[in-house]
């Protein structure tokens, strides 16, 4: 009889899924792969269910013969341990990024005569109202803030990209590429930021845009999209007013929020001593974290310690003490901070903390040292990489220079080239 394989990863079956068994059956001995959870978060989703729950969920299928482990996007793994005469999918993946999977997956088979067998989309209202409740099943508090924990668990490194708004964060939660190694890779968070927040509100990054004006901020993101957030908590304000806020991110579904060891009038620290900032004590700054961690009441929800040690030029001893007296009193990861050019301070602080602190996840912001690669980060020990303001940054001089434009020719023709047409913009935004 000859063999058939399929690969699912879902955590809930629609008459989709179904569909592809029938149509499986129809050529042989039907396998059918289980997504591993770390190549699952590689290829746009993410499970609520773990590897045993959903292997149990596909064995229960009627048509399935057995169930086995992928864990290999690619389907390398597969072809190679059971050489299927046929690979079953939907239609769906001969276009977008993921049909560099299947280009690859057809070179694959060739090697020994299999087949790719393309079965038509399932376009029904079971199988949409099936696929929004897994997305808000995602975007649920309760599963959205346990996401960063097991994200930093199940990748090399977390990649996070900023996002100010309900549309930039649509940008962060549907940006899929065809990575180098051929795999589908994507961003595995977003980072509401105090600059690109106030900058976007056109005030000065000083903390004068309040938590109010942050928490609408994050609602809009909330709303349209389901990967976990990181928010910029800039110093955290009053040890009193810090204890609220843990409770309420904590409360909206946020993973983490990040405060920096710094004191009175908040300065954007891509300034360091250029301009007067005070370094909060160690006493001072331990007291407020273990305040905000006796305050949760989940363990899900994170408090970074960013330490601004080597931006204010404090040396690299004072940084690594702050570490330790921050791990100590409940800081759940460190964010190491640098206007260096090169990333070797950087380095330098990750190996000497990772010889005293083996677990502890480290956050980067690699703004000025930007030649640096995620692996490189990786490598020195490095758990989440933020990318900080680019979005941002990319945004203003294309406005910048479009309104110049407009002005200039006194019409809009000049400039039509170069923009995206509303309907592909409509496109990301998802209808009930």
């Amino acid at each position: 009889m000859k063999t058939v394989y399929t690969c699912f990863s879902t955590d809930v079956i629609h008459d989709g899924h179904l569909n592809i068994i029938r149509h499986a059956k129809k050529y042989g001995r039907v396998v059918v792969g289980c997504l591993s959870d770390k190549e699952m978060i590689r290829c746009t989703k993410f499970p609520t269910t773990s590897e045993e729950e959903r292997i149990a969920l596909y064995q229960s299928l009627e048509g399935v013969d057995e169930v086995i482990l992928q864990d290999n996007m690619l389907y390398d793994d597969m072809i190679e341990k059971i050489h299927p005469d046929y690979v079953v999918h939907g239609d769906n993946w001969r276009e977008g990024a993921e049909r560099a999977v299947r280009d690859h997956v057809e070179g694959l088979l060739r090697v020994y005569g299999g087949q790719i067998v393309d079965v038509p989309y399932t376009y029904s209202e079971s199988v949409k109202k099936v696929d929004q409740r897994l997305k808000e099943k995602l975007s649920m508090p309760e599963y959205r803030r346990k996401r960063l924990r097991q994200l930093i668990t199940m990748t090399p490194v977390v990649k996070v990209m900023e996002a100010h708004s309900g549309l930039t964060g649509l940008i962060v939660e549907k940006t899929v590429v065809d990575g180098e190694d051929g795999k589908l890779d994507q961003f595995d968070a977003m980072w509401v930021s105090s600059l690109c927040d106030s900058t976007d509100k056109g005030k000065p990054d000083i903390e004068l845009v309040d938590m109010t004006s942050r928490l609408r901020t994050i609602d809009d993101i909330i709303e349209v999209t389901t990967k976990p957030i990181i928010l910029d908590g800039d110093t955290g304000g009053l040890t009193e007013h810090f204890v609220y806020n843990v409770r309420t991110l904590e409360r909206m579904g946020v993973s983490a929020v990040i405060i920096e060891d710094k004191t009175g009038l908040k300065k954007n620290s891509l300034f360091g001593t250029e301009v007067v900032q005070t370094q909060d004590s160690i006493e001072n700054f331990s007291a407020k974290i273990t305040a905000g961690k006796k305050a949760q009441l989940s363990d899900d929800f994170m408090i970074i310690a960013r330490i601004e040690s080597l931006i204010l030029e404090q040396g690299m001893e004072d940084a690594l003490k702050r570490a330790v007296a921050y791990t100590a009193a409940g800081a759940d990861g460190i964010m190491i901070h640098s206007r260096k050019k090169e990333p070797e301070e950087i380095f330098e602080f990750c190996d000497k903390f990772r010889q005293k602190d083996k677990k502890t996840p480290i956050v980067v912001v690699p703004t000025s040292f930007n030649q640096v690669t995620e692996e490189e980060l990786a490598s020195h020990g490095v758990n989440i990489v933020i990318y900080a303001n680019q979005l941002m940054r990319a945004a203003f001089p294309v406005m910048q220079e479009t309104a110049e434009e407009i002005l200039k020719a006194h019409r809009a023709k000049e400039v039509d080239a170069k923009l995206m047409p509303f309907k592909d913009i409509i496109r990301l935004i998802d209808e009930l």
